[in-house]
C-alpha cells in the first residue's frame, strides 16, 4: 500500500483535541485514581465499624480516646496510600519504557506516537502485528484480517474493508490499512466490554491466594471477635467499651498494612527486576513468575543468535544464483506489510530499491505462508513468491533449471531431498516462485497459482553461545524449556540437540489428532514442538496447564498472541509486534533465557519477602488475639485499651514496610513457589499459640510476681507485645538459625528505632494520653527475659518445623 493521502491532523488540532477529550485509555486520569487508593485505605468494613464506633463514644463524653483513635486511624491509612502511591507511580515509570506507539498521519506525514495521544479524527497507518488503538473507520484497505478475539472470542480473523469499522484493543493479523478515528477512550466498544467484564471473576494465581488468605483471617476475626465481645458484655463492662476493645481487636488481628506491603514488596522486586533488564507490566505477574515450572519459547533469538543471515540464493538444482537473490530483494524490499528478520537478512548489503517497480502486494499471512509482490520487470507485471518452501510449491506447476522450464514433478523429489539435508544442518529454506500477470496493476490470493519455482533461499541462525548452559541453569530452578516453532522437525531437532532438549518430538499433524485430553496426558514428556501453527500454540500452552504446570510463554510474533494469553505468565520482548507485547505480562529488554532465569529468582524472592510478613504478622496477631481473649475472661479491666492495641498493630507494621530489603536464602529460590493456604494456617497456629504462651506468661510476671496494676499491666503487655513481635520478625524470616542469616540494613535499624521508640514512649508526654506509664527496672528486666525466652522458644520450634518454614 502506498502512502496514504489522506491529511490526518495538525499537531497543534491533535493538542488540542487531546486537552479536550482526555488521554486515549480506559482507566481514569492519575489524580482520580490517587483519590480512590486514599479512600480505599479506610473503607474496610471493620474500619468503618470502628470509626463508627468511635465517633459514638466520643459523643457519650470520651473526647481524648476517641481522638487517639482516629489519629492512629488516619496514620496508618496515610502510610498504606502513601506506600501504595509511590508503589504505583514505580510502576508507572517501569511500563513507560515499552509502551504501546502507534502510527498516525500529522502535519502531512506518518510519526509514531504513544496509544493514549490518539485523538478523534486522527488518521492511523496500520500494519500487521499493530494493536488498533480506538474505533476508527477503515479508508484504505489492502489484503486487511484483524484479529477481534479480545472483543468477540472468536479465533479466526475478520476480513475487513473499505467503510468497514475497527475496534480498539483488537489487532491487524495480516494486510495494511488507513483508518480515521471514531471514538476514543470511555466511548469505545472495548470500554463497553470492560466495563461489562469488571464484576467478574478474572483473576491470577496471587490474587487468588490473597483471596484464600483474606477469608481465613475473616473466619478466625470472626469467631474469637464475636467471643471477646460476648465475654466483656456478660461481665459487665460498658457495651460502648467492649465494643471497642473488640473491633480494634479485629483491626489488630487484620494486617492492616498488607495490601500496602505487598505492593511495594512488588514494585520493588518490579525495580530489581528491571535493573536485569526484565519489565513487569502487571505486578501481581511476579508471583506467577516466580511459580513457572514450564517455559515454552520458540527460537528464534532466544534459543540461536537471533542474527539470522541468509546464507544461500540457489537455483532448483542448488546452484548459486544471482537471479534468485535479484528477485528475493524485490520481494523483500518492496513488501510493506510488516519488517521481520529473514526480509531483513535478504536486503543485507542491497542498493536501496526503485519504489516505482512496485504495483502491488499480497500481504503474509499464517494460512498460506506466503508473501507475493506484484512489480514492473521491464514492463511485464510479474508476481514474486516467497514462503515455506512447501507452501510455494502448493502454488507452483513447474520449475526453471538450467535446461529451460520443466514441470515442476520433475524436479520436486530432489527439491524435497535438498529441503530435508538443510535442515537437518540446521538452516530454514523458502522456497521463491514467480508469476507472469500481463496487463495487471492489481494482484490476488488468487493469482497464487500455476507458478514457476525458481529457487530456494537458505537461512542460518546458529544456537546462542551459552544457551545449553541457561537450560540446564533453568533446569536447576525447577523449569523444563519447552521449544515450540513452525520450523520444519528436522531443523527444530538439531537447534533443540544443540542447546541440550531432545526427545519425542511432536509436530502440528501430530496435535492434529489429539483430543484435549489426550494432549494433556501426552505432551508432559515432550520437549519439542515444531510444524505449528497459531492455535497450536494456545493448544500446548493448555494442554502443559491442564496437566498441573504453571507455563511461562515466550513470544514476540503476531501469531503468538492466543498463547499469550493463555499462559500463566506471557513474556515478550520490547521489539515485539504491538499486539505480542500488549498480551504480555512480562517484557524483557533482551532476548535471552539467562535474563529469564535471573528474572525468575528476583521473582521468587519477592515472593518471598511478602509471604514473610503474612506468616509473621498473621501468626503474631493471631497469637494476641488468643491471649486477649485468655485475659478477658479473668481480668477485671479490659488487657489493653483500643488506642493501644491500634498502636502496637501500627508500630509492628512498620519495619514490615522495609521487608522488600531483605535478603532471601539461596536454598529458598530453588524452587518454584506459590501460596500454600494450608501451610499458613499451620504457621499461624503452631506459632500464634507459642506467642499466646509468652503472653500468659507475661501476664502471670505482672499480675502474680509483680502485683501490677491496670497501668503498669497494660504498658507491660504493650511494650512486650510489639517487642516480641519485631523480634520474631527477624527470627522466622529465614529457615536458618537467625543468625546465620543476616537481615538487611532497613529491616534491621526500623527494627531496632520501632523497639527504642516503644519502651521510651511511658516516658515520654505523649504516654499519658496512650495510657502508658513509666515502668520500674525489675518490670523491664522481667519483660526482657522473657522476650530473650521468647526468641530461644521460636528457634527451637523453627528447627522442629524447618520443612513448614521452607515451603
Amino acid at each position: 500500500m502506498d502512502r496514504p493521502a489522506e491529511p490526518g491532523l495538525t499537531s497543534l488540532e491533535a493538542q488540542r483535541l487531546l486537552r479536550l477529550h482526555g488521554p486515549n485509555q480506559v482507566a481514569g486520569p492519575r489524580g482520580h485514581r490517587g483519590l480512590r487508593l486514599l479512600l480505599a485505605q479506610f473503607t474496610s468494613p471493620i474500619v468503618l465499624i470502628l470509626i463508627a464506633a468511635t465517633i459514638l463514644s466520643m459523643v457519650l463524653g470520651d473526647l481524648t480516646d476517641g481522638f487517639i483513635i482516629l489519629v492512629i486511624i488516619v496514620a496508618s491509612g496515610a502510610l498504606g496510600f502513601w506506600q501504595e502511591h509511590s508503589a504505583g507511580s514505580a510502576v508507572d515509570a517501569l511500563l513507560a519504557r515499552v509502551r504501546v506507539e502507534t502510527e498516525v498521519i500529522r502535519d502531512g506525514r506518518e510519526v509514531s506516537v504513544p496509544a493514549e495521544d490518539v485523538v478523534l479524527g486522527d488518521v492511523l497507518v496500520l500494519r500487521a502485528g499493530d494493536i488498533v488503538p480506538a474505533d476508527c473507520a477503515v479508508e484504505r484497505a489492502q489484503s486487511l484480517l484483524v484479529d477481534e478475539s479480545a472483543l468477540t472470542g472468536e479465533s479466526f480473523p475478520a476480513e475487513k474493508g473499505v467503510a468497514a469499522e475497527l475496534y480498539a484493543a483488537t489487532h491487524v493479523a495480516s494486510g495494511t490499512a488507513t483508518a480515521t478515528v471514531l471514538r476514543t477512550g470511555h466511548a469505545t466498544k472495548f470500554a463497553e466490554v470492560t466495563a461489562e467484564l469488571a464484576g467478574r471473576d478474572v483473576t491470577t494465581g496471587f490474587e487468588r491466594g490473597m483471596t484464600r488468605f483474606g477469608l481465613l483471617l475473616v473466619r478466625a476475626m470472626v469467631v474469637l471477635v464475636t467471643a471477646i465481645f460476648v465475654v466483656n458484655v456478660v461481665l459487665d463492662r460498658p457495651v460502648v467499651d467492649a465494643l471497642l476493645f473488640s473491633l480494634a481487636l479485629a483491626v489488630g488481628l487484620t494486617p492492616q498494612l498488607l495490601p500496602a506491603i505487598v505492593a511495594v514488596s512488588l514494585s520493588a522486586g518490579a525495580r530489581k527486576m528491571a535493573a536485569e533488564r526484565v519489565i513487569v507490566k502487571r505486578l501481581d505477574a511476579i508471583e506467577d513468575f516466580g511459580a513457572m515450572t514450564v517455559l515454552c519459547t520458540d527460537k528464534t533469538g532466544t534459543l540461536t543468535a537471533g542474527a539470522v543471515r541468509l546464507d544461500q540464493a540457489t537455483g532448483v538444482g542448488g546452484e548459486p544464483s544471482g537471479e534468485v537473490l535479484r528477485l528475493a530483494r524485490l520481494n523483500a524490499g518492496l513488501q510493506h506489510g510488516f519488517a521481520n528478520p529473514l526480509d531483513e537478512a535478504v536486503l543485507a548489503g542491497a542498493p536501496p530499491l526503485d519504489a516505482a517497480a512496485r504495483l502491488d502486494e499480497v500481504p503474509y499471512d499464517f494460512q498460506r505462508k506466503r508473501l507475493s509482490v506484484l512489480v514492473d520487470e521491464a514492463g511485464v507485471p510479474t508476481l514474486i513468491t516467497k514462503g515455506a518452501l512447501e507452501s510455494v510449491l502448493a502454488v507452483c506447476t513447474t520449475a526453471r533449471t538450467d535446461e529451460g522450464t520443466v514441470p515442476l514433478e520433475a524436479v520436486r523429489e530432489a527439491v524435497m531431498g535438498r529441503f530435508a539435508e538443510l535442515s537437518r544442518d540446521g538452516f530454514r529454506a523458502l522456497g521463491l516462485a514467480i508469476a507472469a500477470l500481463p496487463g495487471r496493476s492489481t494482484a490476488t490470493v488468487a493469482d497464487e497459482s500455476g507458478m514457476t519455482l525458481v529457487g530456494v533461499l537458505a537461512f542460518h541462525d546458529p544456537a546462542k553461545e551459552g544457551t545449553a548452559e541457561a537450560v540446564r541453569d533453568l533446569a536447576g530452578l525447577g523449569i523444563s524449556v519447552r521449544l515450540i516453532t513452525g520450523d520444519n522437525r528436522l531443523a527444530a531437532e538439531r537447534v533443540a540437540r544443540e542447546v541440550g532438549l531432545g526427545g519425542e518430538v511432536l509436530t502440528g499433524a501430530d496435535l492434529d489428532r489429539l483430543d484435549e485430553h489426550a494432549l494433556a496426558a501426552r505432551v508432559t514428556g515432550v520437549e519439542v514442538f515444531a510444524e505449528v501453527e497459531p492455535l497450536h500454540k494456545e493448544r500446548i500452552v493448555r494442554a502443559l496447564r491442564a496437566s498441573g504446570a504453571t507455563v511461562g510463554f515466550l513470544g514476540d510474533g503476531i501469531n503468538d498472541a492466543p498463547a499469550l494469553h493463555a499462559a500463566d505468565v506471557g513474556i515478550s520482548v520490547d521489539t515485539a509486534v504491538d499486539v505480542a507485547k500488549q498480551s504480555a505480562a512480562i517484557v524483557l529488554l533482551d532476548k535471552d533465557l539467562k535474563v529469564i532465569a535471573d528474572g525468575v529468582r528476583l521473582g521468587r524472592r519477592t515472593f518471598a519477602n511478602t509471604l514473610k510478613y503474612v506468616r509473621v504478622t498473621i501468626s503474631a496477631n493471631f497469637g494476641n488475639m488468643l491471649s486477649m481473649a485468655a485475659a478477658s475472661a479473668f481480668l477485671p479491666f479490659l488487657p489493653l485499651l483500643p488506642r493501644q492495641i491500634l498502636l502496637l498493630n501500627f508500630l509492628s507494621d512498620i519495619p514490615g514496610t522495609t521487608i522488600a530489603t531483605d535478603q532471601v536464602d539461596p536454598e529458598q529460590l530453588r524452587r518454584p513457589r506459590s501460596w500454600n493456604l494450608s501451610g499458613i494456617r499451620t504457621f499461624m497456629i503452631v506459632f500464634g499459640l507459642l506467642s499466646s504462651v509468652f503472653d500468659i506468661a507475661t501476664f502471670l510476671v505482672l499480675r502474680l510476681g509483680l502485683d501490677a496494676g491496670a497501668d503498669v499491666f497494660r504498658t507491660g503487655w504493650f511494650i512486650e507485645s510489639t517487642a516480641t513481635e519485631l523480634a520474631v520478625m527477624l527470627v522466622l524470616r529465614t529457615a536458618r538459625p537467625f543468625y546465620r542469616s543476616r537481615p538487611s540494613r532497613p529491616l534491621l535499624l526500623t527494627s531496632v528505632a520501632v523497639a527504642v521508640l516503644t519502651v521510651a514512649l511511658p516516658y515520654t508526654p505523649v504516654g499519658g494520653p496512650l495510657g502508658l506509664v513509666p515502668l520500674t527496672w525489675p518490670v523491664l528486666g522481667a519483660l526482657a527475659a522473657l522476650t530473650v525466652l521468647y526468641v530461644a522458644a521460636n528457634e527451637g520450634a523453627k528447627r522442629l518445623l524447618r520443612p513448614l518454614l521452607a515451603a
